[in-house]
């Protein structure tokens, strides 16, 4: 009794406690529970659209993908009749055989699994429907929290109310991540095998099938293809034991050879997609463009691309070879529209070795050389010059300070001095004293102001140029030259560059458009001056000799212009017809020279030239519209350059600042003239003969160096090799020289006279690509030099 009495008390203490903590944790479990289910988001957002999609970059037929642009999900949504009914079949077969019988949760798979896990000691069956992974895989985290579970099973239960299970299993094969960032089928088809799904034979859909459960374990590009495969098996036999296939089915399936893409970022003309990406990043923002699922067409040209790319591959292994020039680039343009057709910014994207993702055909700042010389003349012409001008081609100090550590006293290409030149011959031929002459008479000033109208950004530092910018002492873009050399093409309008065509959003509207953007930025009567001059290969076949086949295209008008910088550091060609406009840049992007006398002729002009071959093959024939004749009252605008017999430089019968204006009543006062006069005295003084005989370029010439039984660019057997040569020169000849690659061969006195039959036999060993030079000596020094480049046989 006294027990009874003392055990009340007791279950008061006891029970009374836990009763109120099991109420209170029921309650708290039920506000947690509650809490949990109101944080579960709206299922309706599958069906809105609202899926992260990839955006994709086409070429402009928009049927060729150059990259897909993702987050963290590569997808491309489809809609039900783009998955083929085997997807879905072989889906249901692997991952959940009862979809169409269960409800949102298949309580008897989850217990089947737990009794199958039991007995295996581990975990070796899932009990989880197709709704539930598609709760988790759209909306959850793969957290194992008490939380995320019950959103699960809300998530899924919403999910079965809201949609029919047809578009439930749509919406998992749209959803669902298959590894290397492919989510949904029709990302990973394209990832893995470079198809679309509806494309899947029945053994590819069993292994994409069997990707889900554990993406980066079965990966095809890891370590485990082995296990890979042995599922895809299991799979295909789960498919005909569920009645999805017959046994012939089967068979074939298990029997069928399945290839893989290779594990490399799948992706077309890099640079130029590169280009478009940074463009749409800062049209769009970044989110946007990357699961937005915008459809982007571009300008580019995929036929020309692969052009373009051969060319500069094969141009770059062979600079290599010859000049140790890794690296090359090019741009095409249609000039009619400003479309970028073609973009090599390597010669190859994912060459580490020349660190070949640098895009220099957009980002690569450099010398152009003589390629800039076409404005200088341009502006000349538009001030008033004519290409008949003439100027001095003789040594000349440009520097008016005096200061010998100043002295820019610049040399041609091939180290001789022509007397009296045109303008047109000048530039035909990139001759660099008249050139920076002719920059001098156009002033820095104009030039500058041109070439930025006409599409070059770069020239913004005033105080760097002086006279050295005709030879291109300033650093430009290739992408911002064809800008430039397009405005020649088009008879002095400048299209805006353009690399989209179109930007549509993943429900089809267009968000943007080409449209094209013009503006004469120069005359046409200009422009034609210079396009005649470029595009005439009579004026330009003394600078190209054995190369000039490379720079005509039969049934077609080219016009063009190289450029070499100091020491061969970058060579370039730009070309173009009234349409269409190429430039090519060669060398290397650590900025060493090229070796060998690699100039443009023979490192870019061969790259340009197969690029140009190709893409003019079915175009048609279009002349560039011819330009005025010019004739003045100015007997040296018109091309003579003896007045009164007297010769004296241009400063002397024209004022730059207005050439058909008066001549200069005091011409000593412009600061040039003094320099420039001196230079004609010093060559006529050397050449006593050449008032006599009226010579130049534009006369027939008396002296020179002829080779008779070898030219420039000729493959010659392995030494001992002759050489014939004729020399001829308006004073006496009193030495003879040869070298082979700078090393002298053979030197010799003779007695004078003004011609000579010479022949040399050269035994030294020859390399590749050899350096043959031959120089005339007088009582005052050389008279004349004459370089020509050989290989070996």
């Amino acid at each position: 009794m006294n027990m009874k009495i003392k055990f009340k008390p007791f279950l008061k203490k006891v029970y009374k406690p836990a009763l109120i903590g099991a109420v209170a944790a029921f309650f708290a479990g039920a506000l947690y529970a509650i809490a949990v289910v109101r944080s579960v988001p709206d299922v309706t957002l599958l069906s809105q659209n609202r899926i992260a999609e990839s955006t994709k970059i086409y070429d402009r037929t928009g049927k060729v993908l150059l990259y897909e642009l993702y987050g963290e999900q590569r997808r491309t949504v489809v809609t039900p009749d783009q998955i083929p009914d085997i997807v879905r079949k072989a889906t249901i077969a692997v991952e959940d055989r009862n979809f169409y019988n269960h409800a949102a949760i298949d309580w008897k798979g989850i217990a089947r699994a737990m009794l199958t896990n039991i007995r295996n000691v581990g975990v070796v069956q899932g009990g989880s429907t197709i709704t539930q992974q598609l709760a988790k895989k759209a909306f959850l985290t793969d957290d194992r929290t008490i939380s995320r579970k019950i959103k699960e099973l809300v998530i899924a239960y919403n999910l079965e109310r809201r949609y029919s299970k047809d578009e439930i299993l749509n919406l998992y094969l749209n959803q669902i991540p298959y590894g290397a960032n492919a989510y949904g089928i029709e990302a990973a088809s394209k990832t893995y095998f470079g198809k679309s799904a509806m494309e899947l034979t029945v053994a590819e859909t069993a292994l994409l099938a069997s990707l889900p459960k554990a993406p980066s374990y079965y990966s095809p590009w890891g370590t485990h293809v082995a296990d890979l495969m042995a599922r895809k098996d299991r799979t295909i036999r789960q498919m005909a034991e569920a009645g999805f296939l017959t046994e012939e089915q089967k068979n074939k399936a298990l029997k069928e050879e399945i290839t893989f893409l290779p594990q490399f970022t799948n992706i077309k003309a890099p640079h130029f997609v590169m280009l478009v990406q940074e463009y749409l990043a800062n049209a769009y923002g970044d989110d946007f463009m990357r699961t937005g699922g915008l459809k982007v067409t571009t300008t580019l040209d995929w036929t020309l691309q692969q052009v373009a790319e051969k060319a500069v591959a094969d141009g770059a292994k062979r600079n290599t070879e010859l000049y140790k020039g890794t690296n090359a680039a090019l741009v095409a343009a249609d000039s009619e529209t400003g479309q970028v057709l073609a973009l090599v910014g390597s010669r190859g994207y994912f060459d580490e070795a020349i660190d070949g993702n640098f895009d220099v055909a957009s980002q690569g700042l450099r010398q152009p050389g003589s390629s800039i010389k076409p404005f200088a003349y341009l502006a000349a012409f538009k001030k008033g010059f004519s290409p008949d001008t003439v100027l001095f081609d003789v040594e000349t100090e440009f520097d008016t300070t005096g200061a010998l550590e100043r002295s820019y006293k610049p040399q041609n290409f091939d180290h001789q001095f022509r007397g009296p030149v045109s303008m047109r011959n000048a530039l035909a031929q990139s001759v660099n004293v008249p050139s920076v002459k002719t920059l001098y008479l156009a002033g820095i000033d104009n030039v500058l102001t041109l070439v930025r109208a006409m599409g070059i950004s770069t020239l913004n530092e005033r105080n760097r140029y002086g006279l050295t910018l005709a030879l291109g002492g300033g650093e430009v873009k290739l992408i911002d030259m064809i800008k430039a050399y397009s405005v020649l093409s088009q008879d002095g309008v400048l299209h805006e560059q353009a690399i989209i065509l179109s930007v549509e959003d993943k429900n089809g509207k267009t968000l943007e458009s080409y449209k094209d953007a013009k503006e004469q930025v120069i005359n046409s009567g200009y422009v034609r001056m210079v396009n005649d001059i470029l595009s005439d290969t009579a004026a330009r076949s003394p600078l190209f000799q054995s190369s000039m086949n490379l720079t005509i295209f039969p049934n077609h008008e080219v016009a063009m212009k190289t450029g070499t910088t100091n020491d061969y550091r970058d060579a370039w060609t730009f070309g173009y017809t009234p349409s269409l406009v190429v430039g090519v840049w060669a060398g290397n992007n650590d900025n060493k020279p090229l070796q060998q006398s690699g100039g443009s002729i023979l490192a870019a002009v061969p790259i340009w030239s197969a690029f140009m071959k190709e893409a003019l093959k079915n175009a048609p024939f279009e002349p560039f519209p011819r330009p005025n004749a010019t004739i003045t009252d100015k007997p040296v605008l018109n091309g003579e350059y003896m007045v009164n017999n007297e010769v004296h430089t241009i400063l002397y019968y024209v004022n730059k600042k207005d050439p058909l204006g008066p001549p200069p009543q005091n011409p000593q006062a412009d600061s040039q003239f003094k320099n420039w006069e001196e230079g004609i005295i010093s060559w006529l003084n050397a050449h006593p003969d050449f008032l006599m005989n009226r010579g130049g370029m534009n006369a027939s010439s008396t002296s020179g160096i002829e080779l008779i039984n070898i030219k420039n660019g000729d493959f010659v057997m392995q030494s001992p090799f002759t050489v014939n040569v004729r020399l001829t020169a308006a004073t006496d000849i009193m030495g003879i020289e040869t070298y082979l690659n700078d090393v002298l061969v053979r030197k010799d006195a003779v007695p004078p006279s003004k011609s000579y039959d010479y022949s040399v036999t050269v035994v030294t060993p020859l390399e590749a690509q050899n350096k043959f030079t031959i120089k005339i000596f007088g009582a005052q020094g050389i008279l004349e030099s004459k370089e020509i480049v050989i290989f070996k046989r």
